[in-house]
Formats: C-alpha cells, sequence, structure tokens
C-alpha cells in the first residue's frame, strides 16, 4: 500500500480515522467473556461496526502480548480477518520496536511475512540500523515515533542542540526523511503535541503523520487538524478507549460505531474545508 493508495482511501470514506485495538481482556464487555476466543470475537464486531468510517486500525501489539500465545493467537486471526474482510485498510502493528541488524530483520520479518501488517511503529533511538530493515519490503511503511503524547516526552525529544538550534525531534524528522521515502516513512506526533506540528510540517511537509492522543488524552482534533493537515491531509488520527469502550454492554458494537461516525463527520469538514482553502 503506498502513499497514493492511503489518500484515496481518505478522500473516498471522506474520514482519516485509524481506530486504536488496544484489547484488554480486563476491560471487554462481561457478554464477551464467554466466547471461545473473546479478544478476537470482540475484536471482529468492532471492526465490522466500524469499517465504513476507519481507514486504518492499529492493534497495540503490548495487550496480546501480555496473554501469551493466545494473545498472540488473537492478534494473528485480528489481522488476518482485517486483511480478508477489508483488504483496503491500512494495518498497523503498533509494537514500538527500536533494536538493531538482525534481530530488527526477526521483527520485521514477523510482522510482515508471518503476519499482513502493512507498518510498524518503531523507536529510532538506536539510529539508521533500527528502522532500514524494515523497509526491504515492497509496499510497507515505517512510523518512526517522533514526538509523542506522553508527559516525560520532553525529557528527550525537546531536548535543544546548541550548535544547530534544532530539537531531538526535528532531528528525528529529518533523519527518517533520508532513510526512506513518504512512500515508507511515516512519522508519531501526538495529538497533545498539535502546536508543535507547524514545526513538524516545516520539515516534514508531505509525510503523514500518525497521530495518537485524542480524546481519553485529552489532545484536539481541531488543533490537530489545523496545524497538521496538509495537501493530501497528511494524518491517520487514533482513538482507541473513547470508541472500543464506548460501551461495557451487549450494544458496545453499536456504540463503538457511533463514536466513529461522530468523528468521521468531523473530518468531513476538516477535508472540505482544507479543498476549499486549497483552491482560494
Amino acid at each position: 500500500m503506498n502513499y497514493r493508495d492511503i489518500y484515496n482511501k481518505i478522500q473516498k470514506k471522506n474520514s482519516f480515522l485509524c481506530v486504536g485495538l488496544d484489547t484488554d481482556i480486563t476491560k471487554i464487555p462481561d457478554c464477551m467473556l464467554s466466547e471461545k476466543e473473546p479478544i478476537f470475537e470482540f475484536n471482529k464486531r468492532i471492526i465490522d461496526a466500524t469499517q465504513q468510517y476507519a481507514v486504518a486500525y492499529k492493534p497495540n501489539t503490548a495487550f496480546y502480548e501480555s496473554m501469551g500465545v493466545e494473545g498472540w493467537r488473537a492478534l494473528q486471526k485480528t489481522a488476518e480477518y482485517i486483511k480478508k474482510e477489508y483488504p483496503g485498510i491500512f494495518l498497523i502493528a503498533d509494537c514500538k520496536r527500536g533494536d538493531i541488524g538482525n534481530t530488527s530483520k526477526m521483527y520485521a520479518r514477523t510482522f510482515f511475512e508471518q503476519m499482513p501488517f502493512d507498518a510498524v511503529t518503531v523507536s529510532p533511538y538506536m539510529g539508521r540500523d533500527s528502522v532500514t530493515p524494515y523497509l526491504e519490503y515492497e509496499g510497507k511503511w515505517v512510523i518512526i515515533l517522533a514526538l509523542t503524547s506522553n508527559p516525560s516526552a520532553s525529557d528527550f525529544q525537546v531536548i535543544q542542540e546548541k550548535e544547530s538550534n534544532e530539537y531531538i525531534f526535528e532531528k528525528t524528522l529529518k533523519y527518517g526523511q533520508l532513510w526512506g521515502t513518504q512512500d515508507q516513512i511515516m512519522f508519531v506526533c501526538g495529538a497533545t503535541q498539535a502546536y508543535k506540528f507547524q514545526q513538524v510540517r516545516k520539515i516534514a511537509k508531505n509525510n503523514f503523520l500518525l497521530v495518537p492522543g485524542i480524546g481519553a488524552q485529552g489532545g484536539s482534533l481541531e488543533d490537530v487538524a489545523f496545524y497538521g493537515m496538509n495537501e493530501s491531509c497528511g494524518l491517520l488520527v487514533n482513538s482507541s478507549r473513547q470508541i472500543i469502550y464506548a460501551s461495557n454492554g451487549e450494544d458496545f458494537a453499536e456504540k463503538a460505531a457511533e463514536q466513529c461516525e461522530q468523528l468521521q463527520i468531523t473530518m468531513k469538514k476538516m477535508l472540505e474545508d482544507n479543498k476549499a482553502s486549497q483552491r482560494r
């Protein structure tokens, strides 16, 4: 899947919504616990109910790894289900890997060969070697952590070099563009840092940004779109808890769809406004 494919899907659905499948066995509705495969069945119902509004899904692998073999099986089945039933949807493994050499090659093999993911999230702290093994796969993406939503992001990401006056997150954006093309590289930029997206867009004008942090984490969708949208939209805005845990009853999938529809209506207006501003 390339840049144009994602852009076309955004235009078709009038949405740049990514649904985060951060599925926690302790938080899913009690009605699902009697299922033979409760995590997969929960995900399946969420996906079926929300796919008309979403252009991407993003399982956070930690929630599945924490359950051992059964969790990995649920992750595999979820990924395979999405790609079989809704093949045009962009599928992200939010695994935040960050090792080098043969280890990165094994991680790439896991998510791109053993599982049908389109992209993985990667920490670039160890440099180029922690990113390039994933780029050997045609049509696959690396999503580099650049400017995250968590409060302690400032410990490293906004350290400013004395010689260049550049922040670490700005250097990350520059290096990431050297490592791969805009058909291969995205950046994670958190919604709670939306005001800094002006700086992000001065460096990464065309790259897609994966933006977590709206909803439960307090980020503003309006600010993200205002500061971060480019001519091709250039955004995949993720919402997890707000959607998948919208209800703890039997109507959980219906309520998840309602949350997605509300976001999609807002996103459609933002896309229309963005097009209109380009024509002026």
